[in-house]
């Protein structure tokens, strides 16, 4: 057989090593480096993921590497744990990063949420030519909220993330967790459209193969036909719909509160509801001049680097039991039943049909000493009011007065 009939071959019997991408274009050495690099991110992510799968995403690659530089390999026997996938290309930047797997439970020290960490800022302050952006609240381009799977039971995602879920329950194995997630992430700018649907279809499959492997007995529903497009653009919030209608009635009457929000449709099987909400600069400056001392003063100094925005969270069920608060200096896992604040966030908690949930609030610093205690406690109060009523909660617990004035 001559080499160009080897060659043909070869490239016609790609497809059945996922390399429909390139079927016509790779050389056998082509071949030999992606399906090398298929097996290290299968291995690298303890096979929950197919390495073909991993490949296909940015529109495709031949060669890829996980992050191995001290043998950290996700391994489902010890959780939390992540892996990491590099796309190498000749260039002068000879790897640069594709996509990263995480997978939690909630039997794990380090609880599945978490609520009042600054990493976790969903606005960014400069553009993609790193030139300061003049209004930073209006698109939350770094951190969007995540909008519900489906009934949200199954999970959430955004653009370039999509988060799995499953609870275990009864016929699990003995050890078997209560709660499992698996997350998938895309880690390159403007993830398109295919890619959105890749990535939760990896999630998906990680999902099946961690419950089988971990005997956890569960019903996992089938990813929706379509995934729209998150949206990251903030609206008025005087009209806010979804998720952050709570707020709407109360923007109108002070001013210090935001005009701006992201909301998330409501389901009430929904295990996690946020609601974003921002000030833009125009009210910003419109507000600064009428605060008092200390107030003005944070204000004037820190209105064009820390965007004023807070976030409210609710979670239900499993989740509740696994919610951890993110300070400074500190991780504290949150406990049903009962409220309090620290450092910028605010819980509450209450039963919902019998099953515990958290409701949270936290602020950006400065906003949290712009508003003051009584705002935030009055605009808590609302936000609590509202979904407990609105998910058919009782016995609810409230921070107190006290709770609103620590910093």
């Amino acid at each position: 057989m001559g080499a160009g009939w080897r060659r043909l071959v070869l490239t016609t019997a790609v497809g059945g090593i996922g390399l429909s991408l390139y079927a016509g274009l790779l050389t056998v050495e082509d071949v030999r480096d992606r399906a090398a690099s298929e097996r290290d991110i299968a291995a690298a992510c303890d096979h929950l993921v197919s390495g073909a799968q991993v490949m296909d995403l940015q529109g495709g690659m031949v060669r890829a590497e996980s992050d191995d530089w001290d043998k950290r390999r996700l391994d489902i026997r010890r959780l939390p744990g992540t892996c990491t996938v590099y796309k190498k290309t000749d260039g002068p930047h000879k790897s640069t990063e594709l996509f990263r797997l995480a997978v939690r439970s909630g039997d794990d020290p380090e609880p599945v949420n978490g609520v009042g960490d600054q990493s976790s800022v969903p606005f960014s302050l400069f553009d993609d030519h790193l030139r300061p952006k003049a209004d930073a609240t209006a698109v939350a381009a770094r951190d969007p909220e995540d909008w519900p799977l489906g009934d949200g039971t199954l999970g959430s995602y955004t653009d370039f993330r999509t988060t799995i879920r499953a609870e275990c329950g009864p016929g699990s194995d003995t050890g078997a967790p209560g709660l499992l997630k698996v997350t998938a992430v895309a880690l390159y700018p403007k993830v398109p459209g295919e890619d959105r649907r890749r990535l939760a279809s990896l999630a998906h499959a990680a999902m099946r193969q961690l419950t089988h492997r971990t005997g956890c007995h569960t019903r996992l529903p089938a990813l929706p036909a379509r995934l729209a497009p998150v949206p990251t653009r903030l609206r008025p919030a005087a009209s806010a719909g979804g998720s952050c209608r709570w707020a709407a009635r109360l923007v109108k009457k002070e001013n210090r509160l935001p005009d701006r929000a992201l909301a998330t449709p409501v389901r009430d099987t929904n295990p996690v509801e946020s609601c974003l909400l921002a000030v833009g600069p125009d009210r910003v400056r419109a507000v600064a001049p009428g605060l008092d001392g200390a107030q003005r003063d944070y204000a004037e100094a820190t209105r064009a680097a820390a965007p004023w925005w807070l976030r409210t969270v609710s979670y239900f069920g499993a989740e509740a039991e696994s919610v951890n608060l993110r300070t400074l200096t500190d991780d504290t896992k949150l406990k049903p039943g009962t409220a309090g604040g620290e450092e910028g966030t605010w819980w509450a908690s209450s039963l919902c049909h019998g099953e515990p949930a958290l409701h949270t609030l936290a602020t950006a610093s400065p906003y949290d000493r712009v508003l003051g205690p009584e705002a935030i406690n009055s605009m808590f109060r609302a936000y609590v009011d509202d979904i407990t009523a609105r998910r058919g909660c009782a016995h609810v617990t409230y921070p107190t007065a006290k709770d609103f004035r620590k910093r």
